[in-house]
């Protein structure tokens, strides 16, 4: 039987991103995510539910949005559900949470007032998760000696 474990949210952080590194240099951000969710009752009343989710983001994802995030700001994350258990230190009960390992994420809406620099735009900014990713390239233009036939690196759709 095949499995998937898949988690795609959009939402507000509730809390300013936590960063941590291990020992051995593994950065780790912590931060919850509040999802709204909107509906109608059969009595035609309009109602509104928040959901909470504890977020884990590892690596350079992790270090990224704890740079560029904080309380309040909107952001998509995609990941997989992940269930931790653990035992309560001063009872002794089993304890259990269900939260979100971040695989994937895109920052939304603009940049806060007052703040400066980052990585958003208007359009948002995408996570990138490869370790030796090249930088962002701005297109070049094309010398006027290049042939019609030619095509530059910077014309291929993908």
């Amino acid at each position: 039987m095949a499995n998937f474990n898949k988690v795609i949210l959009i939402g507000n952080l509730t809390r300013d991103p936590e960063l941590r590194v291990t020992p051995s240099g593994t950065s780790i951000c912590k931060f919850g995510l509040a999802v709204n969710r909107s509906y109608t009752t059969q009595d035609g009343e309009k109602r509104e539910e928040t959901t909470f989710v504890d977020i884990d983001a590892f690596g350079k994802p992790a270090e990224i949005i704890s740079k560029y995030m904080a309380k309040g700001r909107p952001i998509l994350i995609e990941g997989r559900l992940k269930l931790d258990q653990w035992e309560d230190k001063n009872t002794g009960d089993k304890r259990s949470r269900l939260g979100v390992v971040c695989e994937n994420f895109q920052f939304l809406g603009g940049r806060g007032e007052g703040e400066s620099g980052g990585a958003e735009g208007g359009g948002g900014s995408r996570g990138n998760f490869e370790e030796n990713a090249p930088p962002a390239r701005t297109p070049e233009k094309k010398s006027p000696s290049a042939k019609s036939g030619d095509i530059e690196e910077d014309d291929v759709p993908f």
